[in-house]
């Protein structure tokens, strides 16, 4: 099954289709002509008629398989995706792929805790690989709350609902690293080199360095000699710290706040660029969700740093506080 922007078919499906079409209208010429050529000589003829178009249909296929598509992840087209009917017992928390599963896990599990018990009810972690992932399941109502990437917030299914603050800010900027040895000192040295993106629709680890690269005049496929995806900012930084990759785009609040626990991290990175400042990944709720529990949610996460335990859940995660949203930040 071939899944690219505007095509969404089985090939083998379509060659099928046109072989029944040839086929019946052999079987429809034969019965027609049945009585005035021998039976032998038109099975013979039809047979040939049909080899004939089959080639002319497989040659068609190999032509096109033949023309080499440029796959760009960044513009894959989402399918209709159907809604499912939320489960009230739950509470299902979605956290976009920003740390390791592993990182996200340990990272958020008492904050999930927390809104278990304010709640009265059961609180479950939900993760997914991509962005695109949690995101679909935002839109289908599998999750009631999603921690996501600022790139990835889609205000068609999706409704802000708070926002962190770290030191005092609600903003955030990517940071391209490469190794602290490497002489490499600036953007441009990268060129030739291999290079770490996080996500499709990571904002500070993919959409910052290719509006940058476009702003330069080059595209990544000609620019670097090779490009990975590692799905996690803390995996991108353990790419250039082991060799794997010769720089990375990373969330600069990822980068500082891995590097307070773990020393190394400063001693073998160091950063070449530094992109304007964006909205801080929001906190969103699907926009079907029941206005109740959005409310109740809302008021719990504002409330969460006046609250001992509360406090706890958010050192966790190295953030402050939860505040307002502003739209504008956003594009709202």
């Amino acid at each position: 099954m071939i899944n690219l922007p505007g095509r969404y078919w089985d090939q083998d499906v379509v060659l099928d289709d046109k072989y029944r079409k040839i086929k019946r209208t052999c079987v429809e010429m034969t019965m027609r002509t049945e009585k005035r050529l021998g039976s032998g000589w038109l099975r013979f003829i039809c047979l040939g008629f049909l080899l004939l178009l089959l080639a002319g249909c497989e040659a068609g296929q190999q032509e096109k398989q033949g023309q080499k598509q440029q796959i760009r992840l960044d513009r894959l087209k989402q399918l209709p995706v159907e809604q499912i009917e939320p489960d009230s017992q739950t509470l299902r928390v979605g956290v976009g792929a920003v740390l390791s599963p592993q990182g996200t896990a340990l990272s958020y599990q008492p904050l999930i805790n927390y809104l278990s018990r304010r709640m009265n009810k059961p609180a479950v972690l939900v993760q997914r690989r991509t962005y695109q992932e949690l995101n679909d399941l935002l839109a289908r109502n599998v999750v009631d709350i999603g921690i996501i990437c600022t790139g990835a917030y889609r205000k068609e299914t999706m409704s802000l609902l708070v926002v962190p603050q770290i030191n005092g800010k609600t903003i955030y900027q990517s940071f391209i690293i490469v190794p602290a040895s490497s002489p490499i000192r600036e953007f441009p040295g990268l060129r030739g080199k291999v290079f770490a993106f996080t996500d499709p629709l990571s904002n500070t680890g993919y959409l910052a360095p290719i509006a940058l690269l476009r702003s330069m005049g080059q595209q990544p496929e000609t620019f670097f000699a090779r490009t990975i995806f590692t799905h996690g900012h803390d995996r991108s930084v353990a790419a250039v710290m082991e060799g794997i990759a010769d720089g990375a785009s990373v969330d600069n609040l990822v980068y500082e706040f891995i590097g307070k626990r773990n020393e190394e991290i400063g001693r073998k990175t160091k950063v070449i660029w530094k992109s304007a400042e964006f909205g801080i990944p929001p906190v969103v709720v699907p926009r079907t969700l029941s206005p109740a529990i959005k409310s109740q949610l809302k008021e719990l996460l504002l409330g969460l740093h006046q609250d001992p335990e509360g406090i706890k859940a958010l050192e966790v995660i190295g953030v402050e506080r939860f505040v307002e949203p502003e739209p504008s930040m956003y594009g709202l």
